[in-house]
């Protein structure tokens, strides 16, 4: 249930989780929708313990007493939850990312705590494999892209080296799938030759689904495999009536953007957080049939934060990390 008041701008949010107990009701009411539960039995028989705002169950087991924090990204964290949602809010509504070094000045948290933050976060905002898209009478644009260290700034050894390891300079590649006035998908693949493009076409993409893409010969052969496939060469054009890729275009546009001015270095290992951040975003800009706020993308980013656990030595891969991977 959605409370009276609540905030709609990041001022509003500092001074609305101020308090405590609005902390809790938020998170409650989006957590918990139909009333509270035991993370650990699933009874509703619990009560409310005012004076450590925790929750007792009736059932008797281990850990029969819990926080809001139990089973969340926030689980273990010794920072309060005001800091939390502040940092949320204001993940998921910078259209261009915020680094960890904002967050630990704004918030008066060390630096290396904000990035652990910020990393908890990007899971919470991962997309879940909801299916395949496009179909019959659907239109899908398929691009790809690379991350990585402009060539020009690098030592002319190191350059070398690089260029002739991988032919793209050391840079990590991206595919992106757009089904128009629909959902945005993208991924880290470990190449951008045929079996790694079009597998992750194939796992997306319905048979019958018209495919943009560019003249990249990875693409060749998409028709034999049920796909109505059509290339708009960039030699020559960049629109041809429907075949384009601008949508995919803009998104680039948004990605690097991000990750060239506000977060400057992001490694290979953790790329793929900061693409989910991004494509997060992007599924929930404001559109004409979706008309989302600041407010709405927030809210729905705290519903996410249940059963995505974290652990520092998981994100630094001391571990192998328990949490199911994007598609």
């Amino acid at each position: 249930m959605v409370m009276p008041n609540e905030p709609k701008t990041l001022q509003e949010a500092i001074r609305y989780f101020a308090d405590p107990d609005n902390c809790l009701n938020y998170i409650v009411a989006r957590r918990w929708p139909n009333g509270v539960v035991c993370p650990t039995c699933d009874s509703d028989k619990v009560s409310f313990v005012p004076s450590r705002r925790v929750w007792q169950c009736k059932t008797r087991h281990p850990k029969c007493q819990f926080s809001i924090k139990v089973g969340s990204i926030f689980e273990d964290s010794a920072i309060p939850l005001d800091k939390w949602l502040t940092a949320m809010w204001m993940l998921a509504n910078c259209k261009n990312g915020v680094s960890s070094y904002e967050i630990s000045r704004d918030l008066a948290v060390t630096q290396k705590s904000a990035w652990f933050m910020l990393q908890r976060i990007r899971l919470a905002l991962q997309a879940t494999n909801t299916g395949k898209i496009g179909g019959r009478g659907g239109e899908v644009e398929v691009d790809e892209t690379f991350i990585g260290g402009k060539a020009r700034n690098m030592h002319l050894s190191r350059r070398k080296r690089r260029l002739a390891a991988t032919g793209v300079g050391g840079k990590a590649p991206i595919v992106g799938i757009l089904e128009r006035g629909g959902e945005l998908r993208a991924n880290v693949i470990p190449t951008r030759r045929k079996a790694d493009i079009q597998g992750e076409i194939r796992a997306n993409v319905k048979p019958g689904t018209a495919v943009y893409t560019d003249a990249l010969m990875s693409y060749i052969g998409l028709d034999y495999q049920g796909y109505k496939h059509a290339v708009i060469d960039h030699a020559e054009k960049y629109v041809d009536g429907q075949i384009h890729t601008n949508g995919l275009e803009n998104f680039w546009s948004l990605l690097k953007r991000g990750i060239n001015g506000t977060y400057v270095s992001v490694e290979p290992f953790h790329l793929f957080r900061y693409l989910d951040e991004q494509v997060w975003r992007y599924n929930n800009r404001a559109t004409k049939d979706n008309p989302m706020n600041d407010s709405d993308r927030f809210s729905l980013a705290v519903s996410q934060i249940v059963g995505k656990r974290l652990t520092f030595a998981e994100v630094t891969g001391k571990v192998e990390q328990t949490t199911p991977e994007p598609f």
